[in-house]
């Protein structure tokens, strides 16, 4: 799908945001476990297979698919693990995890309470696993409209893989794009990795 006239893209990304989150929180919580359990499997499958040392990720809100798990196994595993903190200035500082406590990052985000590394932390990792609301068949990623990772990742002189992690039927044919939308390299949802090609 074309970049879209901004006002146009703003209002479809609007109203599909909110389909996608009503959808969300209707799920069961049998549904939510499952998808946990097969999530997980799907996450630890790609990092095996990528065999980063370290990699980010985030925690999820209760809405999102649930990362916990795989990123519990990821430190068991000796990788180093990064995870978001939103600053007031739209950036990213990056936390390490360490299975202890969790806060609140300025925009209610579930952060580590760990020392804060800055922006650059990012750079060293091998893999970088981000939220989305939906991801679309060519690789364009749409999250929640607060631009976070769309700037972190249009920053990057060299990205590492990104994969995006969503549940099974929010991988769609198109999004709306706007010209800051950066796309993903994949995506994991509960069912199975994608893996785009340019």
């Amino acid at each position: 799908m074309p970049t879209e006239p901004d006002g146009d893209a703003i209002a479809t990304k609007r109203a599909l945001r909110a389909e996608l989150r009503g959808r969300r929180r209707i799920r069961t919580q049998h549904e939510r476990e499952a998808a946990t359990e097969a999530l997980t499997a799907q996450l630890i499958a790609l990092t095996s297979t990528l065999g980063p040392r370290a990699l980010a990720c985030y925690l999820a809100t209760p809405d999102e698919p649930e990362t916990r798990p795989f990123v519990a196994w990821a430190c068991a595993q000796g990788i180093r693990v990064l995870l978001p903190v939103s600053r007031d200035d739209g950036l990213l500082d990056w936390a390490p995890y360490d299975a202890a406590d969790e806060g609140l990052d300025v925009v209610g985000m579930p952060v580590p309470t760990t020392e804060l590394l800055g922006p650059i932390a990012v750079n060293d990792v091998g893999l970088i696993l981000v939220p989305a609301a939906a991801v679309d068949r060519t690789g364009m990623r749409m999250g929640w409209g607060r631009g976070y990772f769309d700037k972190t990742l249009g920053s990057m002189d060299r990205r590492p893989p990104v994969f995006a992690i969503v549940f099974d039927g929010e991988v769609v044919d198109e999004l709306p794009r706007e010209p800051h939308d950066q796309g993903v390299d994949g995506v994991v949802t509960p069912s199975g990795i994608t893996r785009f090609t340019a």
